[in-house]
């Protein structure tokens, strides 16, 4: 009789060094993409339309749409918002009593030095997310488990009216705070001196 023992540890190994070729190949794919964001935001639009054929075509899957929806509203959240909240006052003035003021502190007096803004969510990882919620939302829709029936007007109605009092609230906050999250947008610009 032959002992398998010797046979199990070689599989596994192939599978880990094939595993970690996938995941180099990978990583790379990502770094490659990264200084294209508006091929990356196509590609993720390409999907999410496809997506969105698939359930208005097919009728169904709308509690998979509903989900995908709100993830990406609270992802949208997530990049709008500062990585330090100015109205965690106490831990701000903590961190000042510390001389801990670091990037990611918005100033919260005219007097305070400029701090650049820094997003609670980068670009980068708010695309990554998003287009890993459509392509597992486009697997979803295969199978009809997930194709739970349900009223879509109400979820739509529903998702349309937490993003006005979301997207209400995230404004205000913006203006009392005097932050844009925008790169290009209300920004002063210089022009060239030639």
């Amino acid at each position: 009789m032959m002992d398998d023992s010797a046979g199990a540890p070689a599989l596994s190994s192939r599978a880990a060094g094939l595993f970690g070729n996938l995941q180099v190949h990978y990583q790379t794919l990502l770094d490659k993409s990264t200084p294209h964001s508006g091929a990356r935001w196509g590609v993720t639009g390409g999907l999410l339309f496809m997506f969105l054929l698939r359930i208005i075509f097919a009728q169904g899957w709308y509690i998979i749409c509903y989900a995908l929806g709100i993830y990406m509203l609270n992802l949208f959240l997530a990049f709008l918002t500062p990585k330090i909240d100015p109205e965690m006052a106490e831990e701000l003035d903590e961190a000042e009593a510390a001389n801990e003021s670091g990037p990611g502190l918005l100033p919260v007096k005219n007097d305070e030095e400029f701090r650049p803004f820094i997003r609670r969510l980068p670009e980068f990882k708010f695309w990554l997310n998003s287009t890993k919620a459509v392509l597992l939302s486009i697997a979803c829709s295969f199978f009809s488990a997930f194709d739970i029936p349900v009223y879509w007007p109400i979820l739509l109605f529903y998702w349309v009216f937490l993003f006005i009092i979301t997207m209400r609230r995230q404004i205000e906050h913006m203006v009392k705070h005097r932050y844009v999250p925008f790169a290009n947008f209300g920004k002063q610009r210089y022009s060239r001196g030639k």
